[in-house]
């Protein structure tokens, strides 16, 4: 089992910047990958930026030069970070953290969801 506990969201006017946090914990060992999600109201869910335990980090193109996803290792716990900038009223939606092990039909651990919410 992992736990993932969410902080950060909150409102902001367009422009500017955001930064969440999900601290994982539990069985959190072995090749993972971690990332943030989000789902817009009537919108599928979309996976905005993923971050391997070896580094990799890709990002869908929307938010490119705009977010920032980094981890911090520590022996029980694993935090993952989403530093968002130049926010726009597109990126309002509920952030998802998700964690899942990089083997084939790993199940997929999903946080409480975070709103943000960008004014224009």
């Amino acid at each position: 089992q992992v736990q993932l506990v969410e902080s950060g969201g909150g409102l902001v006017q367009a422009g500017g910047s955001l930064r969440l946090s999900c601290a994982a914990s539990g069985s959190i060992f072995g090749a993972n990958v971690m990332g943030w999600y989000r789902q817009a109201p009537g919108k599928q869910r979309e996976l905005v930026a993923q971050i391997t335990s070896g580094g990799s980090i890709s990002y869908v193109d929307s938010v490119k030069g705009r977010f920032t996803i980094s981890r911090d290792n520590a022996k029980n716990t694993v935090t993952v970070y989403l530093q968002m900038n130049s926010l726009k009223p597109e990126d309002t939606a509920v952030y998802y953290c998700n964690y899942c092990w990089i083997i084939p039909g790993s199940m997929n651990y999903w946080g409480q969801g975070t709103q943000v919410t960008v004014s224009s």
